[in-house]
C-alpha cells in the first residue's frame, strides 16, 4: 500500500469536484477547492475521520467495499478507479466478476432524476446508488449491512420485507424473476467468489429460494407492477420500469405512476418534508 501517492490521488480527486456536481448546494464561504471531506464521508457512507486520516497517509489499508464506495463518491472513471485500488494494495475489479462500481455518468443521470424513485442495481441485485426519491418511498437502502444489501438477500432472507396475502400472485412472480436473475447472473459470472456466497446462504437459509432455484428457470430484468405499503400515504401501485446499463451488466430501476392519479399524488407527496420513509415492499 502506497499511503503517500494513494493520499495525494484521494485529495487531488476531492479537489476537481464541485459540490453541484454531485447534488450538493455550493453555498457562499467555501475555503476549498471541490468538495470538502465531510461531504465525501457522506458520499461513501464512511467517517469523516476515515477520509482525514486517509488523506493524511496514515490510514489503515481500505477494505475493497470503502475502496469501491469512496471511488464512485469521487466519480473516478474505470482506469481511475483501478489506480486507486493498486496503490491501496488490492486487486482492481477484475474482468469478468460482477462490476460493483456505478460510472459517473450514470450517477450524473441519478441526479437528474429528481422527481422520481429510481435506483441501481448490479447483475446480481446489489443495491448500488438511489434517488432521494427512492429513499423516502422504500427508505435508505444503502444503510442496509454489506453482505445484506441486495434486493434478493432482503427478500427471502430479510425481516424488513413483508408479502401480502392478497397480492399474492404479484409476489410469486417478483420472488421468481429474482431467483432467475441470480440464474443468469451464475451463468455469466461463474467464478465470482461474492455471488457464488450469496447464492449458497440463500440456499441454506430459505426453503423457498432452494425450491424456486432447484427449477432451474433463468430470466431477464423486466418492468412490472410494483406494490408499495407505505406508512403515510398508503398501498401505491406503481410502474416499476427497468433500464438496462449493458457496459456494466447493471439496471435502473425506475417508479412512475400515470398523471391524474392517486399514486401520482402520492408520489409528490414524498417530496414533502416530513412524509415518513418506512415502508414494506410487495
Amino acid at each position: 500500500m502506497d499511503r503517500v501517492e494513494l493520499a495525494r490521488v484521494v485529495r487531488a480527486a476531492r479537489a476537481r469536484i464541485a459540490p453541484e456536481a454531485v447534488g450538493l448546494p455550493a453555498g457562499p464561504g467555501r475555503r476549498v477547492a471541490g468538495l470538502r471531506r465531510e461531504e465525501v464521508a457522506v458520499l461513501a457512507g464512511i467517517s469523516v475521520e476515515y477520509v482525514v486520516r486517509l488523506e493524511q497517509g496514515r490510514g489503515p489499508q481500505p477494505s475493497t467495499q470503502v475502496l469501491v464506495a469512496l471511488t464512485q463518491a469521487l466519480r473516478l472513471e474505470r482506469d481511475e478507479r483501478d489506480q486507486v485500488f493498486r496503490l491501496a494494495g488490492s486487486a482492481p475489479p477484475l474482468s469478468g466478476h460482477i462490476e460493483m462500481s456505478v460510472r459517473p455518468s450514470v450517477l450524473r443521470l441519478l441526479e437528474r432524476l429528481g422527481d422520481v424513485p429510481a435506483l441501481v442495481l448490479s447483475a446480481k441485485g446489489d443495491v448500488l446508488a438511489q434517488t432521494p426519491m427512492a429513499g423516502a418511498l422504500l427508505g435508505d437502502l444503502m444503510r442496509w449491512p454489506e453482505g445484506q444489501r441486495n434486493i434478493v438477500w432482503q427478500r427471502f432472507l430479510g425481516v424488513g420485507v413483508t408479502h401480502v396475502a392478497s397480492r399474492r400472485e404479484e409476489d410469486e412472480a417478483a420472488a421468481q424473476q429474482c431467483v432467475g436473475l441470480l440464474r443468469t447472473a451464475r451463468s455469466r459470472y461463474p467464478h465470482d467468489p461474492d455471488l457464488h456466497s450469496l447464492t449458497e446462504e440463500l440456499i441454506d437459509g430459505s426453503e423457498r429460494f432452494w425450491s424456486m432455484w432447484e427449477e432451474g428457470r433463468s430470466t431477464t430484468s423486466r418492468s412490472m407492477r410494483k406494490t408499495i405499503d407505505h406508512p403515510d400515504l398508503g398501498t401505491l401501485a406503481l410502474d416499476c420500469d427497468t433500464l438496462l446499463l449493458p457496459d456494466t451488466d447493471q439496471s435502473m430501476i425506475v417508479y412512475s405512476a400515470a398523471p391524474q392519479t392517486r399514486e401520482a399524488t402520492a408520489l409528490d407527496a414524498l417530496q414533502l418534508p416530513g412524509v415518513s420513509s418506512r415502508r414494506r415492499i410487495q
